[in-house]
C-alpha cells in the first residue's frame, strides 16, 4: 500500500473539506483529491503498460501522478523543457502505451501505439535524466524507494513545517515530485502548484524572477525547492524590490554545488536557505542540512534510510539499494557509485567536491574540481552562468555568461574579486563572455549544470590554449552580446500565451490561420524593407549592401507560401489580403520602416536577428506540435517548416555578419531595434484571437 495514498485517504475521512492542492485555476480539498484520483484510476485500469504524463504544473498533474500509483501503472513524467525528440525518445524507451495530456474538456488519455519494453520488476516511475549526450536516460524507481525519501524528509524536517509548499521546479522533475509533493501530502500540508508560465517560467531557461517573487508573496508560501541559479535570481529580485517574504520558512537548494558566498547573500536577503544533495538514481534527496543546523560548505547529514560512504578515491557511494536500474540495462543490486567526489566533516556532514569525471589536472599537476571554482563565479551577482576548463593547460579558463546589462569591465572586476578568494593555482586567467548556454543545443542540463563536452566543442577555438600565455579576458562577440542584451525582451516574448501554447500544440485551427494572416502582412514587407535599407546605406557600408542583395534573393516570394498555407489550413487567402493587417502588425511594420529611413538603416539587422531566431523555435518545435494537435496536412506548414530550415543557415550567416559590425553607433542601432522588435512582434502574437482551452475548461475539469 502506498504511504502517500494512505495519507490522502486518511485526510479525506478526517478533514474532507480542508484545502490541499491549489492553483490559479482550481482548488481541491482532500475529498475532491481522493475522488478525482479514484475516477482517473478507473479509466487507467484497462491494461498495465507505462503511462506518459505531459502536463503543466497544477492540480491535474497531482491527480494524474497519484492515480497512476492507485492503478498500479508505471508513470513516465515528461519534463516540459524536453524537445519533441527527447519526449518521443522517453515514451518509446519506456514503452509507454498511453499519454496523459491536457485537453479542451479535461485530461486526454491517448494511446501511443508504442511497443512494450521489459522493465525492472517493481518499477513505479521512470524518471528521465538529461544525460551527458542529450539523449535522456530512464531511471527505474520503485514506490518504496521514492516514498522512503519522502518519509525521511518528513522525519528530519518535522510535520510542523508542512505549511504551504509552492512548486517552482516542474513536477516532472523528480526533486519537486518526490521531495516537494509527497512530503507535503504525508505531513498534511497544502501544495500550491501554479502553472509554470504563471510564475514567470514560460521559458524555463529565461525565467521572470519578478513574477516568481510576486507569487511567493501572494501565495504565502512557507517552503520552496530551487536550483542555485533560481536562488541567485530570487536574491537579486528581493534585494532590488525590498519585498518582504515573512511566511517563507524553508528554501531547499540543490542540483549543483552552492558557494558559501551565495548562501551568505541569501541570509542577508532574508531567505532561509538550506543546501542539499541528491541524484535521480537515489530517488532525489540523499543528504540535506537541517534548518537551524546548517553548515555552509556541506550538504548536511545523509537521510536516515540511506547508508552513505566515501571510497578511497573520494567517490561518494549510496546504499543500500536506492534504484532498480536503467531502462534496458541490468538490474541494480546494492549501493550506487555516484560519480561525485566528497568527504565528511567531523560531525558526519557530507561535503560535495565535484564530479569525478570532471576533475581537471593542470599542466602543473594540480587537481582542481571545476564545480568548486564555478560555484565561486556563480556567487557573484554579475555572473549568470559559468563553465571552467583547463585540462593539461597552464591555468584555468572560463566561459562566462554575464547578467543582462553587465559590461565587460564589470565582469573583469568580478573575476579579479573572485580570484582574490581562490588559491593561485585555481585562478581564472582567461575567459570569454558568451551568450546564455542553450539547452536546445545540449549545452546545459535541466537543473542548470553546464554540459561540458557540448560547450567545449562550441567554443573549441577559445578553449585551445594560446601558447600557454595567460590573458585577462576575451570580449564577447557582438552576436553573443546582442543575445545577452536582449535576454529580458526575449523572455517576455516567450511568455506570450499564443506563443507558449502554440509551442505545445495547444491552439485551434482558427488561431493558426489568424497567425498566418498576420505573418503574411509583415512578411510581404520583408523585401521592400531590405530595399529601403540598402538604398540608405552609404559607401562605407558596401559589404552590407551585398548581404542585403543575398537576403532579397532568398526572401522573395515567401509571402505566397503563407497564402498557400492559409488555403491548405481551410482559410481564405483572398480575404486575408483584403482585410489587411491588424493594428499590432501595422505598428511593427511601420516602426521598422521609420527606423530604417529616419534613424539608422543598420538597425534593420536587429529586426533580422529577432525574426530569424524566433522562426527557428517556431519551426523546430511549434510546427510539429501544432500539426500533431490539429491534424492538418504538411502542405499547411510550408512557410513555417521551410522558413525555419532556411533560418538555421541564416542565423549562422547572421552571426558572421553581426560580428563584423565594429561601429558603436551601428551596434547601438541594431540592439535598439532588436529590443523594440521583440516587444512589437510579441504584440502581434498577443493580438491574435486565441484560447488555449475551451471556455468551459478554464477551470480544472473534475470530469477526469
Amino acid at each position: 500500500m502506498s504511504a502517500v495514498l494512505a495519507a490522502v485517504r486518511r485526510a479525506a475521512r478526517e478533514a474532507p473539506q480542508r484545502i490541499v492542492v491549489t492553483s490559479a485555476k482550481a482548488t481541491l480539498c482532500w475529498a475532491d483529491l481522493e475522488a478525482q484520483i479514484d475516477l482517473l484510476a478507473s479509466r487507467l485500469s484497462d491494461d498495465d503498460s507505462p503511462v506518459g504524463v505531459a502536463l503543466d504544473n497544477g492540480p491535474d498533474w497531482v491527480v494524474a501522478d497519484l492515480a497512476l500509483i492507485a492503478s498500479g501503472r508505471v508513470s513516465v513524467p515528461i519534463p516540459p523543457f524536453f524537445t519533441a525528440e527527447q519526449r518521443q525518445h522517453a515514451l518509446a524507451d519506456a514503452g509507454a502505451g498511453l499519454l496523459i495530456s491536457a485537453g479542451e474538456a479535461g485530461l486526454r488519455l491517448d494511446p501511443t501505439g508504442l511497443p512494450r519494453r521489459p522493465l525492472h520488476p517493481g518499477t513505479a516511475k521512470i524518471t528521465y535524466t538529461s544525460g551527458s549526450t542529450g539523449q535522456p536516460q530512464g531511471v527505474c524507481l520503485s514506490l518504496h524507494q521514492m516514498e522512503a525519501v519522502a518519509q525521511a524528509l518528513v522525519e528530519v524536517l518535522g510535520r510542523e513545517r508542512a505549511g504551504v509548499h509552492m512548486a517552482v521546479l516542474p513536477l516532472a522533475v523528480l526533486l519537486e515530485n518526490v521531495a516537494g509533493l509527497y512530503p507535503i501530502l504525508l505531513a498534511g500540508g497544502r501544495y500550491h502548484a501554479p502553472g509554470l508560465a504563471e510564475i514567470g517560467f514560460a521559458n524555463p531557461f529565461m525565467p521572470d524572477i519578478g513574477r516568481l517573487l510576486a507569487e511567493v508573496i501572494a501565495s504565502e508560501a512557507t517552503s520552496l525547492i530551487l536550483v542555485p541559479e533560481l536562488l541567485r535570481g530570487l536574491i537579486a529580485a528581493k534585494t532590488a524590490s525590498g519585498a518582504a517574504t515573512p511566511a517563507l520558512d524553508l528554501v531547499a537548494v540543490g542540483g549543483a554545488r552552492v558557494s558559501p558566498a551565495l548562501l551568505s547573500a541569501a541570509a542577508a536577503a532574508g531567505i532561509p536557505v538550506v543546501e542539499g544533495y541528491g541524484l535521480s538514481e537515489c530517488a532525489s534527496v540523499v543528504a540535506m542540512n537541517r534548518p537551524g543546523d546548517a553548515t555552509p560548505g556541506t550538504v548536511g547529514l545523509p537521510l536516515p534510510h540511506l547508508d552513505v560512504s566515501v571510497a578511497e578515491d573520494g567517490e561518494i557511494i549510496v546504499g543500500p539499494s536506492p534504484f532498480l536500474g536503467y531502462v534496458g540495462g541490468p538490474s541494480n543490486e546494492g549501493p550506487v557509485r555516484t560519480g561525485d567526489l566528497g568527504s565528511f566533516d567531523e560531525a558526519g556532514r557530507l561535503r560535495i567536491e565535484g564530479r569525478k569525471s570532471n576533475l581537471i589536472i593542470t599542466a602543473f599537476g594540480r587537481n582542481i574540481s571545476p564545480e568548486w571554482v564555478e560555484s565561486e563565479l556563480l556567487a557573484h551577482p554579475d555572473i549568470l552562468q559559468a563553465m571552467v576548463f583547463g585540462e593539461a593547460q597552464a591555468g584555468l579558463g572560463g566561459l562566462i555568461v554575464p547578467f543582462p546589462g553587465r559590461s565587460e569591465a564589470q565582469i573583469r572586476d568580478a573575476v579579479i574579486q573572485i580570484n582574490a578568494r581562490l588559491p593561485d593555482y585555481a585562478h581564472i586567467i582567461r575567459w570569454r563572455l558568451t551568450a546564455p548556454f542553450d539547452p536546445r543545443a545540449g549545452q546545459m542540463t535541466a537543473n542548470g549544470r553546464p554540459r561540458r563536452a557540448a560547450l567545449l566543442s562550441a567554443y573549441a577555438d577559445f578553449v585551445a590554449e594560446p601558447d600557454l600565455i595567460p590573458s585577462t579576458g576575451t570580449a564577447m562577440s557582438f552576436f553573443d552580446q546582442l543575445a545577452a542584451d536582449t535576454a529580458t525582451e526575449r523572455a517576455a516574448f516567450a511568455a506570450v500565451p499564443q506563443i507558449r501554447d502554440g509551442l505545445q500544440g495547444r491552439i485551434s485551427r482558427e488561431t493558426y490561420v489568424a497567425y498566418l494572416a498576420q505573418a503574411y502582412h509583415h512578411v510581404r514587407h520583408t523585401v521592400p524593407l531590405m530595399q529601403a535599407t540598402k538604398a540608405r546605406l552609404g559607401d562605407s557600408h558596401q559589404a552590407y549592401r551585398q548581404v542585403l542583395d543575398d537576403y532579397i534573393a532568398e526572401e522573395t516570394g515567401h509571402e505566397q507560401w503563407i497564402l498557400n498555407d492559409i488555403r491548405a489550413a481551410g482559410g481564405d487567402p483572398v480575404r486575408t489580403v483584403q482585410d489587411g493587417p491588424n493594428a499590432a502588425t501595422e505598428m511593427m511594420v511601420a516602426y521598422a520602416y521609420d527606423h530604417v529611413t529616419r534613424v539608422s538603416p543598420m538597425g534593420f539587422f536587429g529586426m533580422v536577428f529577432v525574426l530569424e531566431s524566433v522562426s527557428i523555435q517556431l519551426a523546430s518545435i511549434g510546427a510539429d506540435a501544432v500539426r500533431g494537435s490539429l491534424g492538418l496536412p504538411p502542405v499547411a506548414f510550408t512557410y513555417l517548416v521551410s522558413h525555419g530550415a532556411l533560418d538555421q543557415d541564416h542565423i549562422a550567416f547572421l552571426r558572421t555578419v553581426l560580428d563584423g559590425v565594429t561601429s558603436e553607433d551601428d551596434r547601438a542601432a541594431i540592439t535598439h531595434m532588436a529590443r523594440r522588435m521583440f516587444g512589437l512582434f510579441g504584440d502581434l502574437f498577443r493580438s491574435i484571437p486565441h484560447y488555449a482551452e475551451a471556455p468551459a475548461a478554464r477551470e480544472l475539469s473534475h470530469a477526469v
